[in-house]
Order: structure tokens, then C-alpha cells, then sequence
């Protein structure tokens, strides 16, 4: 059913409208969930005009568009505003043109607004959106914040405070886009519609759950936003720690947004809180230096751009999390995630706990892999006969994957997430509750490495973070199933 609304998207002109939110609504608008009644207007400084609008968002679809009119029919539904958002007088005429837009397209008072902009000044428009009654309590009306959701727990407090003098907490729907990657949610699938994994999936039959966030780039034109920020924040405070509760919840009641938010929230809330000592042993940091890959140089961290020379920004994260439930108790949930590292890739590896062996030789354990980007899928290692006379193991790979966004047939986050607010699925966003109870433990591991309590270690520029984390692992027993590292070794790409 094609929805009814007014889109407001303030820092239209921004690189995250352009690369992905237009694409997405047209591919909404291609399906049929959005079609007669909708409009999107877009809000920005810069003075530009309807017209000079509609041709960025043209050029911003032309290669999903089947004809050069599909795509003008599309943009025709796109209206712009200069807007400061500090101006009572810009949020006036937004009401106007809102209530406008609204009785042309009958869009029976339903809003969506998109936060595009710095965290900053969320707040500020959140206030003037009640002030001046764009927010009238007519119809729906959602808002979609994009991360970083705060600094820390107290900005993340007081951004939270600011969003509900306006809304509620079910009309807040603050995107994490890799919970809108189809793999992350095919999670449930693989989780709750199996006998043969339900059944397993807990801590007498798992040793170990390893996440790897792998990229192969290194920190690029970001060099003066993450030397304020580092992997810890970017990467851990929020895609890790949700996708750690996918893997740790109970099986809800139904699958519904209210039964998965439950026990996502019992997840968050059964965090092993460690002590400070635990947390300098549980918790590495690292830092690129520079290195040769395929005969490439790579430049260090801190020769980077808008860099620090002297930075202790960590491009490396890794650690052990705990989750204090009857399901795992005791069950090491590792992580990893780091720039200029190997290759690319988001892997999740659940590494069952060996059987007893009776052939003479040691067992290799089963493993399942969820392969989250940039390919889809997953594979099971097994043990089994080798071919032959004697009777010798070998490993086999039971292994289904697919590159589904090259072929067209997975759908991109943002489309997800965004068709997800429409029909009101808070399913895959973050809830206040996931946020502060992040924030909580995270915070005591920044104040540490803030206050260099904990070394810093390097790695050299295309291997897979500093021997720290490796070290970290045989601590309990256990090694990174994923190691791409090797192989470059092996065949001389590594200088």
C-alpha cells in the first residue's frame, strides 16, 4: 500500500542525501510505496531554487530510472527551502509550504522528518518543529536522527531530553544503517526458524561468537571528524553492540517489534560490567602505521590529513564482551573493527565447542559463518571422510552466498529502514534504552584509553590489527577464524 506523507529533510544538499536517501525513495517510489500522495521537501542553507533541486535529485537516480521521464516525474515531487535553522522566521514558512504540499498531495497530515545534519542541532530543530506548530499532532509524525547519537552518555542524555520535549520515544527512530543490511536481519531467519541452530545456540554448545567490522581503506578525507572520534565510538558503541544483541537475545514471544525489543533491551541490560582492571585486559586499542600491500604504500595514521602527528586515536578496536544471561553466561562474544586493515568484509563467526575426539587425531571445531558485507550469506564447516582408502579427516564447507546488491535483489539499507518508518517498524533501530546501556560501558573504556591507562598498539598498514588481539584470544583459547592475512602472507602481497 502506497504511503500517504510529507518528507522533511533538513541538509538536503548533503552527501548522505545525494549517495543514498534519494536513491532509496526511489526505489520506494519504483515499488509502489510511495506513488500519488507524497512529497519530500528538502531544506538547506544554500539558496537554491525547486528547479535546480529537482535536476540534483535526477542526476542523483539517473542510472535506477527506466526513462528520463520516470525520473523528472519523480523529482516533480521535490520542493526546497533556504533554511537556517536558527530562524523562527525559516520554520514559519516551512509550516506554510508543509500545510501546502499537505492539502495538494492529500497527504492526510502524515510527517517524516530526516535529520541530515550535525548532532548539534538536532535539538534546536526538534524545539522549533513544536514551537512553531509544524508538529501539530495531526496525522503521523516520525523523525528519523542519524548517528553518531552523542559523544558520550551525558551528550547522548541530553540530545535523547531534547528529541522528547517534542516527541515520543515510539515516534524517534534513530538509524544505525548495517541493522538495515539484509543479512543482519536474516539473522532471525537463521536463528529462529532453525531446529538445528535454535536447539545449539547457547553456551553448552558455543564456545565463542567473533564480529569482525573489516575495512580496507584507511581514514581517507575523515582524518580531522575521526581523530575526534576513533573506532571505538564510530564503530563499536553502535554497530557492534546491536549486532551482538541479535546474536545474544532470546527468541521473542512473536515477531514483532515490541517482543524483539524486549529482548534486545534484556541483552543490553545483562552486559557483564567488568572492572577497571578486567577492562584493561579485555578492551585493545591499536593504530595503523604505514605499510606495503601488492607492492602499494600506505602512509601511517598520523601522516594522515587533518591528523594529529602526536594522535592517540585508536583506527583499531578490539575486546571481549559478556553478556550475563542464562543463554551465555560465560560465553565470550570477541570484536573486531579497524581501518587499512587486510580486506574488506563484516563477518560474524559462531565457533561451536569441539566433541570428544575418537579417530586419534584432534577435531576442527563447526563453525557458522554469517557473511554480512560485501558479500551475503553464510557456511558451516563440518568435520568429515576424506576420499580414499584410509580413513582420514577432512574439512568440508557447507557454503551458500551471493553478492544480492550487485544483482538487485537485496534492497539498500536506507530503502529498508525508511519503508520500515513509514509502516512504523521500530524493529531494526536503536531504542533509548540499547543507546544508554552502550553508552555506559563505553564511556568507562574511553576514559581509560583517554587517560592512557592501556598502551596503544600499531599495526602495520594491511594486516589484521596489532598481535595484541590475537594475544587476547589465546587468552581463552581461541584464534580469529578469519584471517585474510595469511593468505597475503603466504603469497608475498605483504611488504
Amino acid at each position: 500500500m502506497s504511503s500517504k506523507v510529507i518528507i522533511t529533510i533538513f541538509g538536503a544538499n548533503g552527501d548522505l542525501a545525494k549517495r543514498k536517501l534519494y536513491p532509496s525513495l526511489f526505489r520506494l517510489y519504483k515499488s509502489g510505496n510511495l506513488s500519488k500522495h507524497f512529497a519530500v521537501i528538502g531544506t538547506a542553507r544554500r539558496p537554491w531554487s525547486k528547479e535546480y533541486f529537482e535536476s540534483v535529485v535526477v542526476e542523483s537516480i539517473t542510472d535506477l530510472a527506466d526513462s528520463p521521464e520516470q525520473a523528472q516525474e519523480f523529482a516533480s515531487h521535490f520542493y526546497y527551502q533556504s533554511h537556517d535553522v536558527q530562524d523562527t522566521e525559516h520554520y514559519i514558512e516551512l509550516r506554510k509550504l508543509q500545510n501546502s504540499l499537505d492539502e495538494q498531495y492529500q497527504a492526510e497530515h502524515n510527517k517524516l522528518f530526516f535529520l541530515s545534519m550535525a548532532p548539534q542541532f538536532f535539538g534546536t530543530i526538534a524545539k522549533h518543529l513544536k514551537s512553531e506548530q509544524i508538529v501539530d499532532g495531526k496525522g503521523f509524525e516520525r523523525l528519523i536522527v542519524e548517528k553518531p547519537f552523542g559523544t558520550d552518555l551525558a551528550s547522548a542524555s541530553k540530545l535523547n531530553d531534547n528529541l522528547l520535549a517534542t516527541f515520543d520515544e515510539e515516534q524517534i527512530f534513530r538509524i544505525d544503517h548495517y541493522l538495515g543490511k539484509e543479512m543482519i536481519q536474516s539473522i532471525f531467519a537463521i536463528r529462529f526458524a532453525n531446529l538445528l541452530f535454535e536447539n545449539v545456540w547457547n553456551h553448552d554448545y558455543i564456545d565463542n561468537v567473533q564480529i569482525t567490522f573489516a575495512e580496507k581503506l584507511g581514514v581517507e578525507e575523515r582524518g580531522g571528524y575521526y581523530d575526534h572520534s576513533g573506532a571505538l565510538r564510530d564503530m563499536v558503541q553502535n554497530h557492534t553492540l546491536q549486532l551482538l544483541s541479535l546474536l545474544a537475545m532470546d527468541k521473542p514471544k512473536t515477531f514483532t517489534k515490541d517482543d524483539i525489543r524486549a529482548e534486545k533491551i534484556k541483552v543490553f541490560k545483562h552486559l557483564h560490567k567488568p572492572t577497571d582492571n578486567d577492562l584493561k585486559k579485555l578492551f585493545i586499542r591499536g593504530q595503523y602505521t604505514s605499510g606495503k600491500v601488492d607492492g602499494k604504500k600506505y602512509i601511517s595514521y598520523r601522516s594522515e590529513p587533518n591528523v594529529d602527528p602526536e594522535s592517540t586515536t585508536e583506527t583499531f578496536a578490539s575486546g571481549a564482551f559478556f553478556v550475563d544471561s542464562e543463554r551465555f553466561r560465560g560465553v565470550p562474544f570477541f570484536f573486531r573493527t579497524g581501518k587499512r586493515l587486510t580486506a574488506k568484509g563484516t563477518h560474524v563467526n559462531i565457533v561451536f565447542k569441539q566433541v570428544e575426539s575418537i579417530f586419534g587425531s584432534s577435531l576442527q571445531p563447526n563453525v557458522l559463518t554469517i557473511y554480512i558485507q560485501p558479500t551475503e550469506g553464510f557456511s558451516l564447516s563440518m568435520n568429515g571422510k576424506e576420499v580414499g582408502e584410509q580413513f582420514n579427516l577432512a574439512p568440508l564447507t557447507l557454503d551458500y552466498r551471493t553478492d544480492a546488491t550487485a544483482s538487485g535483489a537485496s534492497p539498500e539499507p536506507y530503502e529498508k529502514l525508511i519503508y520500515d518508518v513509514l509502516n512504523n517498524d521500530s524493529t531494526n533501530f536503536s531504542q533509548w534504552d540499547e543507546v544508554r546501556s552502550s553508552w555506559e560501558l563505553i564511556d568507562r573504556i574511553e576514559t581509560l584509553w583517554a587517560n592512557n591507562e592501556v598502551p596503544l598498539h600499531h599495526y602495520k598498514s594491511g594486516t589484521m590489527g596489532p598481535e595484541a588481539s590475537f594475544e587476547l584470544l589465546n587468552q581463552f583459547e581461541a584464534d580469529w577464524n578469519w584471517r585474510p592475512d595469511e593468505a597475503y602472507r603466504k603469497e608475498g602481497r605483504l611488504g
